[in-house]
């Protein structure tokens, strides 16, 4: 029975077995509020400025973007 209890406790002590750190989803995380901080800069001064921002300059990282490209125009 002695034998049982050491053979278990081997097993739930071993470093394969310990808690690890979730690095992969830490990462995933982290790339995933950088992209969405990109776009959605990009979003905003490409966007119709809101009150008082108006007269402001589009920062020279921020890509033009042509809203023709992505609107189809209608077939009259």
């Amino acid at each position: 029975m002695i034998n049982l209890l050491f053979a278990v406790s081997d097993v739930t002590t071993s470093p394969a077995n310990a808690p690890h750190f979730p690095y992969s989803a830490t990462i995933a995380l982290i790339a995933g509020f950088i992209a969405a901080a990109t776009i959605g800069s990009i979003a905003w001064y490409n966007s119709k400025r809101p009150p008082g921002w108006e007269d402001k300059e589009r920062p020279d990282v921020v890509p033009k973007v042509d809203k023709s490209d992505f609107i189809p125009k209608a077939d009259r």
